[in-house]
């Protein structure tokens, strides 16, 4: 017996006739797609030999940033610019991995916001090494064990990370890029509410970032300190009563619940993370330079020193100081100016600075990151 079908599907035909159409029309463009894909890829390894043949690095980021403004420029929707870079950092990821695997060190380990930012500008063809600690990532990257590294450097509520600063005193890695990652901190558990949680352990960092929320709602609740936030995760997916601040990667990873999201004392939250290599980064027109400088330890010299800066119009988006280690109660000034050191105007400005300073060293030229919100 022939069902008759329904008036309402009588009246859904012509459109899904309408949506199979266009199906098929996506259906073309995926396999469009596909074949250009693959046809960049087979340029990129065609460059990666000739790189491998002349001694040329993989990682090339002011090649990266001039590709990724030229496509926003390029852009006209629908699809958001944020939406296209990310797409293409993976593009770019992929293609640059036929070429050579690229490996990155980072502060470890997997599922911290280190990772997160690992991913977030090398995409996830590259090949991640974890490091237990900072001067690990320098030491990875020193011994040609990695090409290139990622440090957190500071962020915008707790301030400057001492101990990626310390080792830029003594490497000679360059600064070759800028990352600027977003850092969202959840509440994690075995347990169902925050009623039955008695412990909340994290990195201090991440306990400082929340502590406002803490004081708020688990008063009563003791603050262990951990490793890393994905150490923590592991402790309070293993210990009864306990919860754990880090990233919702770490949550999922480790199955746990997420009883509070958002919870860092300041909205606007972010890390800025540094990537560290061997290589000189030519300009790409949106650039900023970190150096480092000593003064002489008189009146006046740090406000000549950086008076020689202003009086060639370079602008500042940051000084820090840091205590040097073989010479007690004397400090380390650490800047970022905008500009490329080969710029003219930011060549004469950093001579001029040298006949200033007792020391002087140029950290990197680089291009600008992205801040995200």
């Amino acid at each position: 017996m022939t069902t008759m079908p329904s008036p309402a599907e009588r009246e859904a035909s012509p459109a899904n006739d309408a949506i199979a159409a266009l199906r098929d029309e996506i259906d073309q463009v995926d396999r469009d797609l596909m074949a250009l894909l693959n046809q960049r890829a087979r340029l990129a390894m065609d460059i990666g030999r000739l790189k491998q043949a002349a001694g040329l690095p993989v990682f090339v980021p002011e090649r990266e940033c001039d590709l990724l403004e030229n496509l926003t420029k390029g852009n006209h929707g629908p699809l958001p610019d944020r939406y296209l870079v990310n797409v293409f950092r993976e593009v770019i990821s992929a293609c640059r991995s036929v070429q050579q695997p690229l490996k990155v060190a980072f502060l470890g380990p997997e599922f911290t916001f280190s990772h997160q930012a690992a991913v977030q500008h090398f995409g996830t063809s590259c090949r991640l090494a974890p490091q237990s600690g900072i001067a690990e990532v320098f030491r990875e990257v020193e011994g040609g064990r990695c090409q290139v590294g990622l440090v957190p450097v500071e962020n915008s509520g707790e301030g400057a990370v001492g101990a990626s600063l310390d080792q830029f005193m003594t490497t000679r890695l360059k600064v070759c890029g800028e990352v600027y990652t977003p850092i969202s901190h959840v509440l994690m558990s075995v347990e169902e509410d925050l009623a039955a949680i008695t412990t909340v352990y994290s990195h201090p960092q991440a306990l400082a970032q929340c502590r406002g929320w803490l004081n708020r709602n688990l008063p009563q609740a003791r603050v262990a300190e951990s490793t890393s936030t994905a150490a923590a995760a592991r402790q309070a997916a293993d210990t009864p009563g306990s919860a754990a601040i880090g990233a919702v990667a770490a949550a999922r990873h480790h199955c746990l619940k997420v009883l509070a999201e958002g919870i860092q004392d300041y909205s606007y939250n972010t890390t800025r993370f540094l990537v560290i290599g061997n290589q000189e980064v030519p300009p790409c027109g949106q650039d900023k330079t970190s150096i480092v400088f000593l003064t002489a330890h008189r009146p006046g010299s740090l406000y000549q020193a950086l008076g020689e800066l202003a009086e060639m119009g370079v602008n500042l988006s940051r000084i820090e100081s840091r205590p040097t280690k073989d010479r007690p109660w004397e400090y380390a000034f650490f800047v970022d100016l905008h500009g490329h050191r080969q710029d003219p105007q930011v060549a004469k400005a950093l001579a001029a600075l040298e006949s200033q300073v007792e020391r002087l060293r140029v950290l990197g030229s680089f291009p600008v990151g992205e801040m995200l919100s």
